[in-house]
């Protein structure tokens, strides 16, 4: 099956949540696309920012996302920090330019899953995963949560809709990893039962 593994990042914490995914849906056999969305702030305020630094740095070589990718995939897995309870506005401009592929039907049927981080445990996590689901119904999608399906669920807190990150300058404040490797294997065995 085919995954496409879409976040946006600017200190480098849903890139690591996206690279975790990809790492464990490769493994469980998936063919991923590891894609960012546009960033549309200044850069040149990253030299203020070290966490936005060197983000920009690592990955540089990460390619843009596009709605070729949206149409190639079998499922999507979408990561957006929370933004005042909602998913950032890079992640939400690129949401909001699928109206050419949607009217066509294009992103009917397509598994979507979610993930976020947000600096405290009671940020919006929940709030903006379900955003991003809210489009997913939108395009006619099928909206696969984790849900407790994988006691690393509990471990990072319990949100049953995806993984969510407690974000620190030193990474993460909850055990996240294992929570978006359970979630990439749920993708990955729910998308291959609807594409066989």
């Amino acid at each position: 099956m085919k995954l496409a593994i879409i976040y946006y990042s600017q200190t480098g914490h849903n890139f690591q949540m996206a690279k975790w995914a990809k790492e464990e849906a490769e493994k469980n056999g998936a063919e991923v696309r590891l894609l960012k969305v546009k960033e549309y702030l200044d850069e040149k305020e990253a030299e203020e920012n070290p966490g936005w630094k060197k983000y920009l740095e690592d990955s540089k070589d990460i390619k843009e996302a596009t709605s070729d990718d949206l149409i190639w995939a079998d499922a999507i897995i979408f990561s957006s920090p929370t933004r005042f309870g909602n998913i950032s506005f890079q992640l939400k401009a690129f949401l909001d330019a699928q109206g050419g592929v949607w009217a066509k039907g294009l992103l009917t049927n397509k598994v979507i899953s979610a993930m976020t981080s947000a600096q405290n445990n009671n940020g919006g996590q929940e709030g903006t995963i379900k955003t991003i689901y809210t489009s997913a119904a939108h395009w006619g999608a099928i909206i696969v949560p984790v849900g407790y399906t994988d006691d690393a669920i509990y471990a990072q807190g319990g949100n049953p809709y995806g993984a969510s990150g407690t974000a620190t300058n030193e990474g993460f404040a909850n055990q996240i990893e294992n929570a978006v490797k359970a979630q990439a294997r749920r993708v990955v065995e729910v998308t291959k039962k609807l594409v066989d």
